[in-house]
């Protein structure tokens, strides 16, 4: 069993953390704590401790794992904080706010002989698992370009924030997920190009990205936008065989906004026929095929698996440090120069 505390009580805790670790039963979720629990828009769970003292938190010897819930300015100090109380440590996208925060801290955890890792939970979104299935059939034959989007209709928002701040900027709250996705996948690359934009011109958000990572023949792009009223396709993958097309993204997101929770629905987050991508190739024969492919299932909780893993069985962690690093970086480098 491994026993859990929350720092924070918003909808990342409620909304992207809780239906999932209360949904494990190798997992005990103890105490959350808030600066203010009984004001919030999310209801108690019941047999939670929820409490405004971090001390009880802290010195509570029961609670092995510490999560992070928190605005991307306060993950360091309670990092820190965690890991001075001998807690192993769950952070939040982004998981720092530079990189050098980022080396700082995973150096500090492994003096401390201590798990620290981020909470990149969209390397379990359904699409990129079903096109990861679709490249290691091999009927794409050799891979020559990625396309992965995350587009949204939403205008209001770049158009009601007046000033930038790399922090809240789009390319690090959903950036942060695909460039995940690709450093995950497909390694480190050889290059990186970015295009990130204020479309609503200097001194406002950050709303646009379009980024290019480069391994030897094979290009994956990462291309997302506040300003796209019919969205790209989730995913594609160009082969010199054929080319597999996933229309719609993962939908754990969209029935948790629901509240239509993994506990007790066993449909949850799982894709429909109409929501199948489409797989089209050239065989060995020469002959032509176009097939829907049955989505594999998205879970974010397999990010709690995977702690779990490492702090009680010692086992290696699954999202590696090099790899949180190179997207901090990449975050960086792709916000310079915006103001």
């Amino acid at each position: 069993m491994l026993t859990i505390g929350y720092i924070g009580n918003g909808k990342s805790t409620n909304r992207y953390h809780l239906p999932f670790s209360l949904n494990r039963e190798h997992l005990n979720v103890k105490t959350i704590y808030a600066r203010n629990p009984d004001k919030t828009d999310w209801d108690k769970v019941p047999g939670i401790h929820y409490t405004n003292d971090m001390s009880s938190l802290m010195n509570d010897e029961e609670i092995q794992l510490v999560v992070i819930c928190t605005h991307t300015e306060s993950h360091y100090s309670y990092a820190k904080m965690a890991l001075d109380h001998g807690k192993h440590v769950l952070v939040e996208k982004p998981f720092m706010l530079t990189k050098e925060e980022a080396e700082s801290i995973f150096q500090y955890a492994k003096e401390k002989n201590l798990v620290i890792q981020c909470y990149q939970n969209r390397r379990y979104d359904s699409d990129f698992l079903t096109t990861q299935k679709v490249i290691e059939s091999g009927k794409l034959g050799d891979l020559l370009e990625v396309e992965m989007h995350y587009d949204y209709y939403r205008p209001e928002i770049p158009n009601g924030t007046k000033q930038f701040s790399p922090y809240s900027s789009y390319l690090y709250g959903h950036g942060v997920h695909t460039i995940d996705q690709v450093i995950s996948y497909f390694g480190q690359p050889d290059t990186i190009r970015s295009d990130v934009r204020q479309l609503l011109g200097a001194g406002r958000m950050n709303d646009y990205f379009d980024l290019d990572f480069y391994y030897s023949t094979l290009k994956v792009s990462v291309k997302s936008s506040f300003f796209r009223l019919k969205p790209r396709p989730s995913l594609i993958a160009y082969g010199k065989n054929g080319v597999f097309v996933k229309q719609t993204e993962d939908r754990q997101e969209e029935h948790l906004k629901l509240f239509y929770l993994p506990k007790g629905h066993a449909d949850f987050g799982v894709d429909l026929p109409q929501h199948y991508g489409t797989l089209t190739y050239i065989d060995e024969e020469g002959v032509y095929h176009e097939e829907k492919v049955v989505s594999e299932r998205g879970d974010y909780a397999r990010v709690y698996d995977d702690i779990y893993e490492a702090i009680i069985h010692g086992k290696d962690k699954v999202i590696k440090d090099e790899e949180t690093l190179t997207v901090m970086g990449t975050l960086e480098e792709g916000i310079r120069g915006l103001k």
